[in-house]
């Protein structure tokens, strides 16, 4: 660049520097006065707040306008200030494309932080309404938590009852059971009591009688062939010794028929006797699971009358723990309020009259 167009430049530089800082001093009392006049609108916007609106809105607006001309100009007037510098030194304008790329780069740079301000504001909202929708979730969740938990509490004490309720009835129906049974037991010992004594009673009614018609059969038969051997032997004396014969062995039949009866009433005592010790054994088994069974009885009622009796002594010592702490209570206040009573009445235990010192002089001088 030449002397005069460096010169030139240098003078509109100056001129335009001039403007600048005309434009300033003109600039800063209007912008002092805007200040003024909005804080004084501030205070009245506190007093009147829906009269004043519109117009600080507007002021404020004007403020921030006057404040960003202000600060550009204020660039503008240091860069001719640098610029006329280096073309007075160097004759060049690196200083105004470096002013300007930094000021391209500030710009940007503000873009991307009100970009950036701007997703963190919409990531915030996004945030914030997730959170609500959280909570909102969460509390719906607790809600029903809380209802679940009410309902497994009614299904627990549902169940509690209906496990008592099944405990008596197992327990009605285990004594009916047993009772039953013992019946049972009973009614079936008599019986086979009495199925025993019948059959004892028919086999020996049937024994005994075929036995006896048998005997008599025989007893019959060989009285009729005695009597015919008599008088055949009467006719023929030479069967005499055939006749004694046929006599010796009808007594030998005799005595074997009598053998075999008592064989037979000796079976019936044997049978008798086992049926006898069976019917004992099944008593004594009867007996055993009835005592066995009253046991248990027992056992349960005295383990039932533990547990009322445990909460019997729980209930009473509860209750006297309660009156034996309102009794205290009642005694606290009481003498709380005798002493209120005498502090406000004035009233106390008289004091002891002090006691005299010269009690020994006067003794000694009587001496």
């Amino acid at each position: 660049m030449s002397v005069m167009e460096c010169l030139r430049a240098r003078a509109v530089l100056q001129d335009c520097a001039d403007q600048l800082s005309v434009i300033g001093n003109i600039i800063r009392p209007r912008a002092e006065t805007q200040k003024s006049g909005s804080i004084e609108s501030d205070f009245r916007v506190e007093s009147l707040k829906s009269q004043k609106h519109f117009q600080v809105q507007a002021s404020l607006h004007a403020l921030e306008t006057l404040n960003k001309v202000q600060k550009d100009r204020q660039f503008v007037s240091d860069v001719i200030h640098v610029l006329m510098a280096e073309l007075q030194e160097k004759n060049t304008f690196n200083s105004l494309f470096f002013a300007i790329d930094e000021e391209r780069k500030r710009k940007a740079r503000l873009l991307e932080t009100i970009k950036r301000e701007e997703e963190g504001r919409l990531r915030i909202k996004a945030l914030q309404k997730e959170l609500l929708d959280i909570r909102k979730q969460k509390l719906e969740e607790c809600e029903r938590l809380e209802e679940l938990v009410a309902l497994l509490k009614e299904q627990v004490q549902e169940l509690r009852v209906r496990t008592s309720r099944e405990g008596t009835f197992v327990r009605s129906c285990a004594d009916q059971l047993v009772f039953q049974g013992l019946q049972h037991s009973k009614h079936k010992e008599n019986q086979l009591e009495e199925d025993v004594k019948v059959r004892v009673r028919l086999w020996i009614s049937d024994d005994c009688t075929l036995w006896v018609w048998m005997l008599q059969r025989r007893i019959e038969e060989e009285l009729d062939v005695h009597v015919e051997m008599e008088s055949f032997l009467q006719h023929q004396n030479a069967t005499n010794c055939y006749a004694k014969q046929s006599v010796i062995s009808s007594d030998e039949a005799v005595r074997s028929l009598k053998e075999t009866l008592k064989s037979w009433m000796r079976r019936f005592e044997k049978d008798l006797e086992e049926k006898d010790q069976e019917i004992t054994a099944l008593q004594n088994k009867r007996n055993s699971s009835q005592m066995r069974m009253q046991e248990l009885s027992r056992k349960c009622r005295e383990m039932e009358e533990v547990v009322i009796e445990d909460r019997m002594e729980k209930e009473r010592l509860r209750a006297q723990l309660e009156k034996d702490e309102k009794e205290r209570k009642a005694a606290t206040k009481l003498q709380a309020w005798w002493r209120g009573m005498i502090v406000r009445k004035g009233l106390g235990s008289p004091k002891k009259p002090p006691k005299k010192k010269d009690g020994k002089k006067g003794k000694k001088k009587r001496k």
